[in-house]
């Protein structure tokens, strides 16, 4: 019996399929990856890197009136999602490579995310301090306020 090479190639793509597959589920499972689909902070702090910040965030103010989510991810659920599956493979890849910054830093896209989020809970007050500004670029919430959310 000939197997024709059309057979061979589904067969190593089952193959490749079936190993990625297996490989990423199983680090899912390891790493609590569920854990990660919730709101609980605890998550965020699974992680060495973000310890301190989590130290920071349950003895700062926002402690009581929001968790990492409603600061870090954008509103609506495909959106926060897929900033949550980003930011997942960013910080996986980091993490697994070792290319990470000690003390974490955050970048230009959650950085852009985190500013919106301030501006969400806390528009009007930013609009009366840009005052007779308000038309040329919004003031950087996180320039001067970097450490409300997670004091040190």
């Amino acid at each position: 019996m000939r197997i024709l090479p059309t057979t061979m190639a589904l067969a190593a793509l089952a193959g490749v399929v079936g190993i990625t597959a297996g490989v990423g589920g199983f680090t899912f499972l390891y790493a609590d990856g569920a854990a990660y689909l919730t709101d609980d902070p605890a998550a965020c702090n699974n992680c060495h890197v973000m310890r301190e910040e989590y130290e920071g965030w349950s003895k700062g103010p926002h402690h009581q009136a929001a968790v990492c989510n409603d600061c870090h991810t954008p509103t609506g659920f495909f959106a926060k999602y897929l900033a949550k599956a980003l930011n997942g493979y960013h910080h996986s890849r980091a993490f697994t490579l070792g290319d990470f910054h000690e003390p974490i830093r955050i970048g230009e896209r959650n950085r852009a995310v985190t500013e919106a989020q301030c501006r969400r809970c806390h528009g009007e007050l930013a609009s009366m301090i840009e005052g007779p500004h308000a038309g040329g670029e919004a003031t950087s919430c996180l320039r001067c306020h970097s450490s409300v959310g997670h004091l040190r």
